[in-house]
């Protein structure tokens, strides 16, 4: 079964995304991709969503 797992960065920067990817990588996700919310005011993001995923056997919890 595929399991996803989604994580919200508020703080937007390059230190933020590292260490969300690294952090959640090393814990047997894969990286699957990474959306950002933009605001009409600013060429920044407001925030992003990093997506994992990772396959679990039927019956097992991820």
């Amino acid at each position: 079964m595929l399991t996803y797992k989604v994580i919200e960065l508020t703080t937007v920067t390059e230190d933020s995304i590292e260490e969300v990817l690294n952090t959640w990588s090393a814990k047997g996700w894969d990286f699957d991709a990474l959306q950002f919310a933009m605001r009409e005011s600013s060429k920044r993001p407001a925030m992003a969503f990093a997506l994992f995923t990772r396959t679990v056997p039927d019956g097992e919890q991820a």
